[in-house]
Formats: C-alpha cells, structure tokens, sequence
C-alpha cells in the first residue's frame, strides 16, 4: 500500500512539473510576440486622428448631392466679350441699349457751304457749313481749299485742331477761318476769283468739291492758312 501511494505521488509530481513546464513556455510566447503554428493576424486598426476625420468628411459629398467641379470656359479670349472680338470691344450703347450709329460726315450731298468776308481779323475770310439734312452729320478735320484751281491744297493750321469733331444737328452750322496773307511783303498776292471747298470723312478722304465764288479783291499769296472746323465763329477767327 504505501509503495503504490508513493509511486501515485511520483506521478502526480511529474504531471504537475510537465504543465507548470508547459505554462512557462507560452507565458514566454507570449512575451516575446510569438505565436503558435497556424494562428491569422488581427491587426488592430490605425489609430485616426480628430484633424484626419474631420478633412475626410469635408471632402466626401454631402448625401443626396452630387460632386461638383470647376470646368475652365472655353472659347472665349481673356477679356473678350464672347462673340469672337479679339480686342474684348463691343460698339457704344445709346439710350436703349442698341449700339449707336457712326455719324455720317458732312458733304455736298446733306450739306452746303458758303464763304464770307470778315472785318476783323483783317485780310481773312469765314468759311460756313450748314447742315440741310435730315439727320446729324459731323464736319471732319478741316476743309481743304484750292483757289483758283490750283494744283496744291491750301495750308491747314494744325494749332487750331479742336478737342473733339464738330457735329452738326440738322441746320445747325460749323465754321472754319482763312488767313489770305503771311507777313506783309514776303510774296507778291496773287487775285483769286473762285475757291474750291472739299470735304473730308473720318479717315481724312475726299467726300467731294464745292466751287464757292470769292468775294471781290480776294488775293493770296501762298503764306496763309485754313483752320479744323469749329463749333463757333470767335474759334474760328481767333488764329
């Protein structure tokens, strides 16, 4: 009896010695990372920062609305209008919103004009035109004057170029002034009878000739001068 009872506790001895053996092995796994055969990965998920989520959720679309984005414009030049003009320029509205008509220059066909003497400034004359159309008109530049004929235009005074082209409403009148002499005793004046009077457009071309008679003892020397077209008479002789 007792040598079985101390063979039973011989046993119990070496089976409890086994499992503390065993224990100490995984504890030891355990600690150092390891794993046993055949064991999946769990990994656990990263950890997400507030300033991560909250960008993520500003960048998802809001439910129910779909994605926009920002398309650049196509066919239009910078600063263009839309309707093909390379400079971005559209014609000046009027008052109801049309784009105004360009203003016809005047000529002898919707206009007349005259010439005139003058007391003061002396040896000048006063050149006028009228208006007699329908609709306004605007008298260009300055009028090119040939007298008697003559092969050359008379001078143009470049000083008296006024701020703005006079435009005549209809009978309205626009005036320009002649100087018939230079400085007294340079050249011998030479009579004139008649004047021709041609007007211009708005690129300074030809809109046709008006022969004006010239009052009597008219004389020239080729030292004078016409003025541009101004909207009053003391313009107009003040050169």
């Amino acid at each position: 009896m007792r040598t079985n009872r101390i063979r039973t506790i011989a046993i119990a001895a070496t089976a409890l010695a086994a499992a503390l053996s065993l224990t100490a092995c995984g504890g030891e796994d355990k600690a150092m990372g390891t794993k046993p055969a055949g064991t999946a990965d769990t990994a656990a998920p990263a950890a997400t920062s507030t300033d991560d989520k909250a960008q993520s959720e500003s960048d998802a679309p809001e439910a129910g609305k779909p994605e926009t984005q920002t398309v650049p414009a196509q066919g239009k030049h910078a600063g263009g209008n839309g309707n093909g003009d390379n400079d971005g320029k559209k014609p000046e509205a009027g008052p109801n919103g049309k784009a105004t008509a360009e203003i016809p220059a005047c000529t002898p066909k919707n206009s007349t004009v005259k010439v005139s003497s003058v007391s003061r400034p002396i040896n000048h004359l006063l050149l006028t035109v009228t208006n007699t159309g329908s609709t306004n008109c605007s008298a260009y530049y300055a009028p090119f004057l040939r007298f008697d004929g003559a092969q050359a235009v008379y001078p143009v005074l470049d000083d008296s170029k006024p701020q703005a082209v006079v435009t005549l409403a209809p009978g309205e009148e626009a005036y320009a002034g002649i100087a018939l002499l230079g400085e007294p005793g340079q050249n011998e004046p030479v009579p004139s009878d008649n004047v021709g009077v041609i007007m211009v457009d708005k690129n300074n071309e030809s809109k046709g000739e008006s022969t004006l008679k010239l009052p009597a003892d008219t004389a020239t020397d080729g030292l004078g001068f016409v003025t541009y077209w101004q909207s009053d008479v003391e313009n107009a002789l003040m050169f």
